[in-house]
This record gives structure tokens, C-alpha cells and sequence, in this order.
């Protein structure tokens, strides 16, 4: 039913088309009334309107402008004071073959809308199958997540995300396959479908990475990768491993804090042995986790300037409104215009104290 609903909303570049087919068709009356000969000179230009009409509008509408050409032609035709000629009548059939080619292509044009939407919904449906919204709160962290299409017929990539509340904290996987379309979602698919299992399974984060990089490598060829961060929170204490992502930054007190890694790692698929980076949290902290796509936005060459803008975009109200906000400065930046798919996840750890005893982080927890 939505989707019956967007088809007969008419689009305003079909507004458009119809209005510059009937400008046309006006100005060509105009020049036919100016000319002011007695003999129509112009009515092989009626021919027009109804093949520029084609391009955006569909076929009734091609079939209205199409027959007020055909009128027009005929009024004209009428109007002669020497009566019918064979140079009238071979304008007049032009005109009206015009007509029927308009309508035709029109058909065709709205048959390939039609299944490129069914596939692009086909498309979403099977991206928001292995991408499940996440927010709320889960353990000490208010959560917020948001995926910003670069294409808005085509909501469809390889970025992905996961929040889990596990027995050894709150985990969170943030991670962006290289490529696009049904490829990159099969992966990504692959991805969140071995970290829910392992995340619940594995006490030290770095088997829960090598787990990961098993699971991309039976996937994918020798270019092929994912870059990711994992997350965890335990009783305040955050740890990230990283492996060859953007990293998280932390919001702390109007300052921007980049969690760079101790050591660079390589992505998933090339056996990533990432050291974790410990820091501990207060009350009121933040901290964003993101794909490329942002920091690879641009505006004239000039990349989006996460850093200096984090604090006042995501400082403020709840974490959703943060990343509202952050969506909003990021669309104003690129005008409305991103050359790739953005996931983005902003976390507040919200305990009012710190535990009376600090809780060992998972990654020297030996395994079970």
C-alpha cells in the first residue's frame, strides 16, 4: 500500500516536466501566432511537447500533452485560408507519430521505475534484515545508532553495527566492508551473524577479533576486507580493539579525545592481532563510533571537521538528538551530496559513581 502511495504522489521533477512540455507547446503557439503569414509555418515543432513530456511524467500526461498539440495543430490546420495542403497533413501525422512514440517510451520509462523501486525496497528489506536498529540503554550505556544512505533510491551498503549486552559488559561492533550492493551486505550479513554468536562466547576481545577474521576470510577473496572496532564497557572501564577502522572518539568535558590504538593493525581478513586501548570512563563521557564515510566527506576538497565540531554537535540533549544533529551539520556540509554510506553510533555512559571495585576488562580475563 506505501508503496501503491509513492507512485500516484507525483514527483516534483514531474511537475517540472509537464510545465516545461506545456511551456513549449505555448511558445511554439506564440511563434506560430506571431509569424502572422496566414500559412503555418511551425506546426512540425508541436511535435515536441510530447516527447519532452516523456522524460518525466507518465503516460497520461504524455497523452494530454501530445493531444493538445494535436488541437493546436488542427486549429492552425483550420485556420488556412487555403485549405488543407500535403505539407499540413504530413506536419499534422508527424505531430501525432510523436504523439504515440511519447507514450510508448513513457510506458517503458515507468515499467523501469517501477522495478528498479521493487528492487531498491527489495534491497532495504534485506539491509535492515541484517542491520537491526539498536538504541536504548543496555547496561551502563545510553545507546543511539544512525545509518545515512549516500544514495537516497538506493539504502543499501556494507557499514554495520551491533550492540550486545553480554555477560562480560556491554559490547558494541562498528565495522565497514570495502564495496558496495548485495555483495557487501552478504558479508556484512556474515559479520554480524558470527559476532552475535561469539561476543556471548568469548571473554577476551581479541578472540572475539580472531573469531571475526576467520569468518570474513571464509568469505571473501584475497582484496576483499572489513575494517572494525570493538567495543566494550565493564563496570566504567572501556575497551576498543581495533583493526584498521576509524578511531571512536571520546567526549569528555567540551574536549574531543581520538582513541587511536596503542599499535596500527590491518583490517579483518588479513589476521588482525590488535593490542586493546583501556580508559576509564566518568559520568556524563561520550563517544562517538563511525565509519569513513564521515571523515571522507567533503565540500570543495575540504573534509567534514569532525573533531573541532563533535562537542558542539553531540554535547548536547540525548544521544539521538547528538547524532540528529550531526547528520543535519554533516548534510548542510557536502549539500545534501555523499559519496558513500555513513553508520554512526554514539554511546553515554550514564552511571551516577564509579563501582566500588573496578571490574577486570575482558581482555585479561582468561577464556573460559
Amino acid at each position: 500500500m506505501a508503496q501503491q502511495q509513492r507512485r500516484r504522489t507525483p514527483r516534483p521533477e514531474s511537475r517540472a516536466g509537464l510545465g516545461a512540455a506545456f511551456v513549449l507547446l505555448f511558445l511554439i503557439i506564440g511563434l506560430e501566432i506571431a509569424d502572422g503569414g496566414g500559412r503555418p509555418n511551425y506546426l512540425g515543432l508541436l511535435a515536441l511537447p510530447p516527447l519532452l513530456a516523456a522524460a518525466f511524467v507518465p503516460w497520461r500526461s504524455v497523452l494530454c500533452a501530445g493531444a493538445t498539440s494535436i488541437l493546436a495543430g488542427l486549429a492552425f490546420a483550420f485556420a488556412h485560408s487555403d485549405g488543407w495542403t500535403l505539407a499540413i497533413v504530413l506536419q499534422l501525422v508527424a505531430v501525432a507519430a510523436s504523439t504515440a512514440i511519447a507514450i510508448g517510451v513513457a510506458k517503458l520509462r515507468s515499467h523501469q521505475l517501477e522495478h528498479l523501486a521493487t528492487l531498491t525496497h527489495l534491497a532495504s528489506v534485506a539491509q535492515q534484515a541484517v542491520l537491526r536498529p539498536i538504541g536504548g540503554q543496555a547496561g551502563n550505556l545510553a545507546i543511539a545508532g544512525r545509518y545515512v544512505s549516500a544514495s537516497a533510491e538506493a539504502d543499501i551498503g556494507g557499514d554495520l553495527y551491533e550492540a550486545l549486552d553480554t555477560p562480560y559488559g556491554t559490547r558494541l561492533l562498528i565495522g565497514d566492508v570495502r564495496g558496495k550492493g548485495l555483495e557487501a551486505v552478504r558479508l556484512a550479513s556474515g559479520v554480524l551473524g558470527s559476532y552475535r554468536h561469539v561476543a556471548y562466547e568469548r571473554a577476551d576481545l581479541r578472540a572475539v577479533v580472531a573469531d571475526l577474521d576467520r569468518a570474513v576470510s571464509r568469505s571473501v577473496g584475497y582484496e576483499d576486507f572489513v575494517t572494525a572496532a570493538v567495543i566494550e564497557e565493564r563496570g566504567g572501564t572501556l575497551t576498543v580493539v581495533n583493526c584498521g577502522h576509524p578511531p571512536p572518539l571520546l567526549l569528555r568535558r567540551g574536549k574531543v579525545i581520538p582513541l587511536d590504538p596503542p599499535a596500527p593493525a590491518p583490517p579483518l581478513g588479513f589476521m588482525p592481532t590488535p593490542p586493546p586501548r583501556v580508559e576509564r570512563l566518568e559520568p556524563g563521557d561520550r563517544l562517538l563510533l563511525y565509519t569513513d564515510g564521515l571523515t571522507e566527506a567533503r565540500r570543495a576538497g575540504e573534509f567534514f571537521p569532525i573533531q573541532e565540531r563533535a562537542w558542539g554537535l553531540l554535547g548536547h540533549g540525548t544521544v539521538g538528538d547528538g547524532l540528529a544533529s550531526l547528520e543535519s551539520a554533516l548534510l548542510d556540509w557536502v549539500h545534501g551530496v555523499l559519496d558513500d554510506d555513513i553508520a554512526m553510533v554514539l554511546l553515554e555512559y550514564t552511571a551516577t559513581r564509579p563501582p566500588v571495585e573496578p571490574a577486570t576488562p575482558s581482555w585479561a580475563v582468561g577464556e573460559n
